[in-house]
């Protein structure tokens, strides 16, 4: 009966102290948990503050300032200047020969006087003009030409110096020439014959069947000279030939 009771408080003994030893170690582990958790906090935290300073921000990229070449398209165009230049100094420097008239060159004609036997003669001079002259155009060289006089000594022109081309025009019906009035001074019968068959002759040397209609400050030429040396209007080589044989 004695036993009994001893065996209870034993067992209670024990089971208290098995009690106190998990209190004991449960409130040990809860205080390590407890210090431990913000260590744990601090180390996770902290890993975004260190991974910016491992990758560089985009202002601090050394990509940005590394210097890029700019393209030089001057270096094409200097290559092929030495092998240019050369080229353009000698053509520069080389005589160009002077065309030469072609055979087929369109003329007109120029008629100076030349004395023979005693005798007048109509001398015809070649003057050269562009292919695309218009007939007025040609004739206009041919009698600014005659009005400035010959240039061969063996030939001279009736016509007073001083005469001047006051105007030309080429129509269906003829050639047109208005001279002015220096053209019918001084001179004698002769002298008039003579310039009247220059100009009649020079203004038909496109057309030699062309009819010539000749006035003087705008006038038909009716008379010529002193002696009132009669022009038909219109003049033609054929008549002229006729009335006043050279």
């Amino acid at each position: 009966m004695k036993d009994g009771p001893e065996v209870s408080r034993i067992s209670t003994a024990v089971i208290a102290g098995v009690c106190g030893f998990a209190l004991a170690a449960g409130g040990g582990i809860a205080l390590w948990t407890a210090n431990r958790s913000p260590n744990s906090a601090e180390t996770h935290s902290s890993a975004p503050t260190t991974a910016p300073a491992l990758s560089p921000t985009p202002a601090e990229s050394p990509a940005v300032i590394i210097p890029v070449p700019p393209p030089n398209p001057v270096e094409v165009p200097q290559a092929q200047t030495p092998q240019t230049l050369p080229q353009q100094a000698l053509v520069s420097k080389s005589p160009q020969p002077k065309p030469l008239p072609e055979a087929g060159a369109p003329t007109v004609q120029v008629y100076w006087v030349k004395g023979a036997g005693g005798k007048f003669e109509a001398v015809p001079t070649k003057v050269a003009v562009k292919p695309a002259d218009e007939p007025n155009t040609a004739l206009e060289a041919a009698f600014n030409s005659l009005l400035a006089g010959p240039k061969d000594a063996t030939v001279y022109s009736e016509i007073p110096q001083g005469t001047k081309l006051r105007s030309l025009s080429v129509k269906n019906d003829g050639v047109y020439v208005d001279l002015s009035a220096e053209f019918t001074s001084g001179g004698g019968s002769t002298s008039m014959t003579g310039r009247l068959g220059q100009v009649i002759y020079t203004a038909t040397s496109l057309k030699p069947n062309a009819k010539v209609w000749i006035s003087v400050d705008g006038k038909p030429l009716e008379l010529l000279g002193g002696e009132g040396l009669e022009v038909a209007q219109p003049s033609t080589r054929q008549s002229f030939d006729k009335n006043f044989p050279l």
